[in-house]
């Protein structure tokens, strides 16, 4: 088990009582997170104990107590994160006490690779993005203690051909061609773990920190400078994770999702560096890395077996998080929006794609919660992680009971162990206010986003103003309830695969906007939309009073071929644009980066036209990587 850190030099010691200031934090937010479920859990059982608990009614009561963590966590987060971002710069000392938060003016006496890791993607875009990175790093005067990383795992020729072509002309180009590197790997092994883990196995070394970039990474010079100089001031910092905001799109799928993220994300992540403090979260890129500790202490297992839950880790960023913390470095992540830029996918069937690789790959930590070494939160932190994805099949088994049992008693092919007593109104108040404020913990962070937002004038302006704001929530509030069932069977299904060697490896992901055929989209999500029509045609034989409750799930599932195929209309998504719909402030006021990437990709991205006639497209049934 690794050792405690001896003091270091020019780390400035904690303040006197942190250690029991944080303890304190994280019990007071475990006894909200609950006492939130438990009011829950009891409100549940209330309505279902009227009757008499069956069998049934305990499966039911302990899925819907598995489903509870995340929003309920979700929701104190963005609970305390607004009441933090309404004190605006006075919170940033309470929620990061570290040194050089604000300090823009010493010199850069580290020597800091950027890295950008490439597989199998479109690299034109990335390496445009990564260019506009360096270009704003060298308007900073600070980019001699930088050197540039371009890490490809491309296996396609062709692909890396372009790569290759690409690095060519940018080392031609440059003034200062000695700071620019490519490698390519002849086999992913580890996939982008291991891709970083090669990196610092050749080159880490020579360098203090590593800055890892994402192919659709954009971040902003002054940016990565600040991360520099907040790793340099504090010596136990080992992962220093900058809030990552969505880059304007015209694609109406990312520019729905990422209005709706934008705003969560905020009061979420403030309020979970309130109680998490120096264990916070990495997601993999747009983040910094003190090099040294993470090569020693953060190497991934391998887990062994032939499962779809074996082999290299998939979701392998909390798993390095964790053990950097168990090595005695703080973990943090910054909760402001700092110029830190990614792509979000452009369309449903490719956001199931990655979410599914994530699910896989945050399966893949039941496995490791019995690591020797890791401290009580990072066990916390892995578990919930497991949950995330655990709770989309209990509520959907959930219902699939709770509309069962009542079909069942209706046509009589079940009897009450009991008779029905007479209706009680106390236990309809109690359901409906228990429906109520499931749906508000749900929505909590993004309903205190926007509150924050409409709260703040120049948020207000940023965003196109008061109206646009409320009507880009009204719209993406839509979007989230019909999708929800959507995804959440998508998860189910291949969670139910799992045991029978379902597995996603690392598919290269698409980054630009495409249109999807309504066929395709049929093709692609018939699951649900039979799941949706079962569920109507079942109820409406037999309980047709529970039509109306079982309508939000019924009807995004069997909208699900539409729902897709709109939110990949970019004909859509340039009229949202015009009309300042589902906007971010880099629309209106975009940075030199983000408007030089965004003209470069609407450019580049023009000739991305509808799907000829007759020419095969991919299947959108299956997100491509999942093999049977």
């Amino acid at each position: 088990m690794p050792q405690p850190l001896p003091a270091l030099e020019g780390q400035a010691p904690a303040a006197p009582g942190s250690a029991l200031n944080m303890i304190a934090r994280r019990l007071a937010f475990a006894s909200a997170v609950t006492l939130t479920m438990s009011a829950a859990i009891a409100a549940f059982i209330h309505v279902f104990r009227a009757d008499g608990l069956t069998i049934a009614d305990m499966v039911m009561t302990v899925l819907f107590a598995l489903t509870l963590p995340w929003p309920v966590i979700g929701f104190w987060n963005a609970a305390i994160g607004f009441l933090f971002m309404r004190r605006g710069s006075a919170a940033r000392s309470v929620l990061l006490p570290i040194a050089g938060l604000e300090d823009a003016t010493s010199p850069i006496t580290t020597r800091t690779a950027i890295a950008m890791t490439l597989y199998n993607e479109e690299p034109e875009d990335g390496f445009r993005r990564l260019r506009e990175t360096i270009a704003s790093l060298d308007r900073t005067g600070a980019s001699d203690a930088f050197a540039v990383f371009v890490l490809s795992d491309t296996v396609d020729p062709a692909i890396a051909a372009r790569e290759e072509a690409l690095f060519a002309a940018w080392q031609a180009e440059d003034a200062r061609p000695q700071r620019l590197h490519y490698r390519r790997r002849s086999h992913n092994e580890g996939f982008k773990a291991g891709n970083i883990r090669d990196f610092c196995d050749r080159w880490g070394d020579r360098f203090d920190f590593l800055m890892v970039l994402d192919i659709d990474s954009l971040m902003t010079g002054p940016t990565i400078v600040r991360l520099v100089r907040i790793m340099q001031a504090n010596d136990r910092l080992g992962i220093l994770q900058s809030l990552v905001s969505g880059l304007p799109t015209v694609s109406p799928f990312p520019r729905i999702f990422q209005f709706g993220m934008r705003h969560g994300m905020r009061t979420y992540t403030t309020g979970s560096v309130w109680w998490q403090g120096n264990s916070g979260p990495y997601w993999g890129h747009n983040a910094i890395i003190r090099i040294a500790p993470f090569h020693r202490h953060c190497r991934l297992p391998v887990l062994a077996g032939r499962g779809p839950l074996s082999g290299d880790i998939l979701s392998h960023d909390q798993v390095e998080a964790v053990l950097m913390r168990r090595a005695g470095y703080d973990v943090r992540v910054l909760p402001f929006e700092t110029g830190s830029f990614e792509e979000n996918p452009p369309t449903l069937p490719d956001f199931l794609k990655r979410d599914l690789r994530w699910c896989q790959g945050n399966l893949q930590y039941v496995r490791l919660l019995g690591m020797p070494g890791l401290k009580p939160l990072g066990r916390v932190q892995l578990l919930l992680a497991i949950l995330m994805y655990t709770g989309a099949p209990c509520w959907l088994l959930l219902l699939a009971l709770g509309f069962g049992q009542a079909a069942a008693f209706a046509t009589g092919w079940v009897t009450p162990a009991t008779p029905l007593p007479a209706p009680d109104p106390s236990v309809a108040i109690v359901g409906w206010c228990l429906f109520a404020a499931v749906m508000a913990i749900s929505l909590g962070p993004k309903l205190f986003g926007w509150l924050d937002t409409l709260i703040d004038a120049e948020q207000r302006r940023a965003f196109g103003g008061g109206g646009r704001v409320i009507a880009g929530a009204g719209l993406e509030l839509l979007t989230s309830v019909l999708l929800a069932p959507v995804i959440a069977l998508a998860q189910t299904l291949f969670i139910a695969g799992l045991p029978f060697g379902r597995r996603i490896g690392w598919p290269a992901q698409r980054r630009a906007g495409r249109d999807l055929p309504l066929s395709q989209a049929i093709r692609g999500s018939w699951p649900q939309v039979v799941a949706g029509a079962s569920v109507v045609g079942v109820l409406a034989a037999t309980v047709p009073g529970l039509l109306p409750l079982a309508m939000p799930v019924a009807a995004g599932l069997l909208l699900a071929p539409v729902v897709a195929t709109l939110t990949a209309d970019r004909r859509i998504g340039r009229a949202m644009a015009r009309a300042g719909l589902c906007a971010v402030p880099e629309d209106r006021y975009p940075p030199a980066e983000v408007a030089a990437v965004v003209d470069f990709l609407a450019k580049t991205r023009a000739a991305t036209a509808r799907p000829a006639a007759g020419r095969r497209q991919p299947r959108a049934d299956v997100p491509e990587g999942i093999e049977a």
